[in-house]
């Protein structure tokens, strides 16, 4: 079994590269994420994880994360990634993701409504929620990344 990661941070960031991986790698990089091995997971916050603005990740390490991204190959496209995480007083929390053509502010909205059903379809109460989001304007190959990371 693994251990419950006990904290947490929201992390984004956008790039261009010379392949559409080439642009997801430099935009994890940009993010902070770039040295590790993401484990993708669904949505859900442990229950008293705390939030850290930043977490020093050892490099290689096996770092579970929730995230939207998204590549683009066409100059002048928008492209926009957001994670969202809500929290209730106590118990577990939910983490959303997005990602798609649309401005940062506009992700922002949806994540909020998001996470907003979320916890009406749990019935839980809605304490406290937190959005990260990026927008890129593609030049040639462009990536967008937010995440969730959840750690020890």
């Amino acid at each position: 079994m693994l251990p419950t990661p006990t904290k947490f941070t929201l992390v984004a960031g956008a790039s261009e590269g010379g392949t559409p991986l080439n642009a997801f790698d430099r935009a994890l990089l940009a993010a902070g994420a770039g040295n590790v091995n993401l484990v993708r997971v669904s949505s859900i916050l442990p229950p008293g994880a705390a939030y850290a603005e930043e977490i020093a990740l050892p490099p290689g390490a096996l770092v579970p994360v929730a995230y939207g991204a998204l590549t683009s190959t066409a100059p002048g496209e928008i492209i926009t990634a957001a994670v969202g995480v809500g929290i209730p007083e106590e118990g577990f929390g939910v983490i959303m993701e997005y990602s798609g053509h649309i401005s940062k502010q506009e992700a922002e909205q949806i994540m909020r409504q998001m996470v907003v059903e979320a916890f009406e379809v749990r019935g839980l109460p809605l304490v406290k929620y937190m959005i990260k989001a990026v927008e890129h304007r593609v030049i040639k190959t462009g990536a967008v990344f937010a995440g969730a990371i959840l750690w020890y």
